[in-house]
């Protein structure tokens, strides 16, 4: 869910909307498929998520091992992996709380990590030892903070809280020899802190001014009145960010969308503040960092719902030459401190992301993981096709397609439209075994990147605002339609799916339209006028975005009212899943709970599945296997 600006983020918005235009009007040829179906074992819930999840890779001061955050022990935690291929080993303990490893310290076996308390999001940043005991460096109550980035010096680190304000983040300084602090900024004025110089020197920050507009500000930390210097004045509605300074100090790295439809990567220039254009690609570059000497660079492009990777080696000005490893995409791309090795990720539809480890010069790759589950075949897995459609008034939806094996035009199987969170989120190509169980259990997704989704351009993006439960609730249909097109397709059986965002505009396809046989609603919104009043502090710098994409709830209470499916539960007449976490911070579990009870007050089917221990997402991996099967049970149950 798009809940941030920069670090954070997030948007969402709706207006009712009428029952679908005739079926005529609806368009795109489908793309041809093979007509022979096949026969595959079918995977349980567990199966699929004995999988393992990791992530991370930060290099030892030595480079012998990687710090890796993985699911393996049923709850994240963070391990160690040597790079020899030796076995890893658990550094924390947890059974209850999620935590994730951020970084091992530079010159000795530290490491950092955050943890929050049972999903609610308020995470704190804490130091291990190598003798196994931690200290929590943000201590406090309701705060949140986070880590964002080492001094060159490898001695001092950054972190940034909301411990004095809760609505803004202050970034302090912190040594590694004590842990003492300095603050360095105190944000008075809602900035949102992007990035630090590996000097310490400089601090970028940017202003949301809107939800298509907001302006980079650089401080020099060091003058004697360190006041924020805005370094984009531009017209218009443009967005800004910072992607990282050079390692020299010399220049920061930003994006910027006002040069084209996508968001493109410029240089300013600290001692001159000349503005140059950096890089730039017919999609947004999503990310850009550098080794730590600066010289290898790389660059992440979001294309058409998949990253594309390049690494390149600055001094000569060339792609690094990779040896072959398998098919996928590269994540987590990490070089040791000597830069003679680079870990990396590889990823996709059917391979969840494994651990590699190249010696730079050398002929091949070493994998460190086996992540897939014992006894799963990845051949029995599906590879998923990109597809378009045209929507109501013409307008081309780019969407994610899995088709079953064992479908055919003999074998027609039912559908499920799953729609990403957000608004502004994407359905991006990469394992997920949520998607990948219900495919195998005869289950076509079709995940549609309806207008509002991110990747596709500023205009399409903007599309929906002001109008979500209208115009994009509308693609939905129509994805739907076009899915019924299709002639393996079993067109009288289609669900309606999503989370968060996605969640919300299940039950408004289920509350204002009666297209869809079933929908399964995670932890979506019910009541936008509550969920906009009770939005979190630390979300007080773009509350202004929210609500131009929204509404103000103090303004556009009627509107908000109108598009919130909580009041046209009447409306309701196919079976409802609802799965809710119970200390979401994002959507409260009143939406749920009064949600299902407006849904059984007309006698309509209605399943509801409450985690006391989780938030806005499942960090437990017996609670993700639970709702999983929950899933799959409400789908046989009302559809097969």
């Amino acid at each position: 869910m798009r809940w941030s600006a920069s670090i954070l983020a997030l948007s969402c918005a709706a207006l009712l909307v009428a029952c679908s235009p005739p079926a005529e009007q609806q368009t795109a040829t489908p793309t041809p498929q093979a007509a022979v179906s096949q026969t595959v074992p079918q995977y349980s819930a567990e199966t699929f998520f004995n999988t393992t999840t990791l992530y991370g890779s930060s290099l030892s001061h030595d480079g012998s091992a990687v710090l890796v955050t993985s699911d393996a022990s049923g709850i994240f935690n963070v391990y160690r992996y040597p790079v020899d291929g030796s076995a890893p080993t658990q550094l924390t303990q947890s059974t209850s709380d999620a935590y994730n490893g951020i970084s091992w310290f530079p010159k000795d076996d530290r490491f950092l990590y955050t943890a929050d308390q049972g999903g609610n999001e308020l995470n704190h940043v804490y130091v291990q030892l190598p003798d196994g005991s931690s200290k929590d460096l943000t201590p406090g109550e309701k705060l949140k903070a986070q880590m964002v980035g080492w001094h060159q010096d490898d001695v001092h680190f950054f972190i940034m809280t909301n411990e004095r304000d809760n609505r803004f983040f202050d970034l302090y300084q912190y040594s590694s020899v004590d842990y003492s602090r300095s603050m360095l900024f105190e944000n008075n004025t809602g900035f949102n802190l992007e990035a630090v110089s590996p000097n310490g020197r400089y601090l970028a920050l940017s202003r949301t001014n809107s939800n298509s507009d907001s302006d980079l500000f650089l401080v020099d930390l060091q003058a004697d009145k360190a006041e924020p210097k805005l370094i984009t004045p531009t017209d218009g509605n443009i967005q800004h960010g910072a992607y990282t300074f050079t390692v020299d100090n010399k220049a920061l790295i930003y994006s910027t969308n006002g040069h084209g439809e996508f968001n493109q990567a410029w240089r300013y220039d600290l001692a001159t503040a000349e503005h140059s254009a950096y890089i730039a690609a017919d999609w947004d570059v999503s990310f850009l960092y550098f080794s730590k000497s600066g010289r290898y660079q790389v660059v992440g492009v979001n294309a058409d719902a998949r990253t594309e990777l390049t690494i390149t080696d600055l001094s000569n000005g060339q792609k690094l030459q990779m040896p072959a490893y398998p098919a996928g995409d590269l994540r987590g791309v990490s070089f040791s401190a000597d830069e003679n090795t680079m870990v990396f990720y590889v990823n996709s539809d059917t391979s969840p992301s494994n651990l590699f480890v190249w010696r730079l010069g050398t002929d091949s790759v070493a994998q460190l993981t086996q992540t897939l589950a014992a006894g799963m075949d990845a051949t029995h897995l599906v590879q998923s096709s990109i597809e378009r459609f045209k929507s109501f008034d013409g307008l081309e939806i780019p969407g994610l397609l899995y088709k079953p094996k064992q479908a055919s035009s003999s074998n027609k199987v039912p559908g499920i439209i799953w729609i990403h969170g957000g608004p502004g989120g994407q359905t991006r190509q990469g394992y997920s075994a949520m998607m990948q169980h219900l495919v195998n259990h005869g289950y076509a997704v079709f995940g549609v990147n309806n207008r509002g989704s991110s990747g596709y351009g500023k205009t399409f993006y903007h599309l929906d605002d002001k109008r979500h439960g209208e115009d994009d609730l509308q693609d939905i249909v129509y994805g739907k339609k076009y899915l019924q097109s299709l002639d393996w397709i079993d067109g009288d059986k289609i669900v309606v799916m999503g989370g968060s965002y996605g969640g919300y505009l299940t039950m408004a396809a289920l509350a204002f339209t009666d297209e869809f046989d079933a929908g399964i609603n995670i932890f979506g919104v019910t009541n936008w006028v509550r969920t906009l009043e009770s939005i979190p502090p630390w979300w007080e710098s773009f509350r202004q975005s929210l609500y131009d994409e929204l509404g103000d709830p103090a303004v556009d209470g009627e509107r908000l009212r109108r598009i919130s499916p909580l009041f046209h539960a009447g409306n309701i007449k196919a079976p409802v899943l609802v799965v809710q976490g119970a200390n979401d911070p994002r959507v409260l579990q009143v939406e749920s709970d009064e949600m299902v009870a407006a849904i059984r007050a007309n006698n309509v089917p209605v399943e509801y599945v409450l985690f006391p221990d989780e938030g806005h997402g499942f960090a437990v991996k017996a609670n993700r296997i639970k709702a999983q099967e929950a899933y799959l049970s409400f789908l046989q149950t009302h559809l097969k």
